[in-house]
């Protein structure tokens, strides 16, 4: 559902608002999806990669088993 929203936001042209409306689901929730596919396509750089995000949470867990 999320890259089927993502690609009728980017294809369309519609207000996010409208889209999520249409399907159902929150409009910042959508925004978000959005705003983070920019991210990850190079878009944007006001915010980290999936991948960056992904690397970032697994460093901030440290050694396994370490108190």
């Amino acid at each position: 559902m999320r890259e089927r929203a993502i690609r009728e936001v980017r294809s369309t042209g519609r207000p996010i608002a409208h889209i999520a409306k249409d399907l159902g689901i929150h409009k910042e929730a959508l925004r978000g999806w959005v705003c983070q596919a920019e991210a990850d396509r190079g878009e944007r750089d006001d915010r980290l990669t999936t991948a960056e995000l992904r690397a970032d949470s697994v460093g901030d867990l440290g050694p396994v088993g370490v108190n």
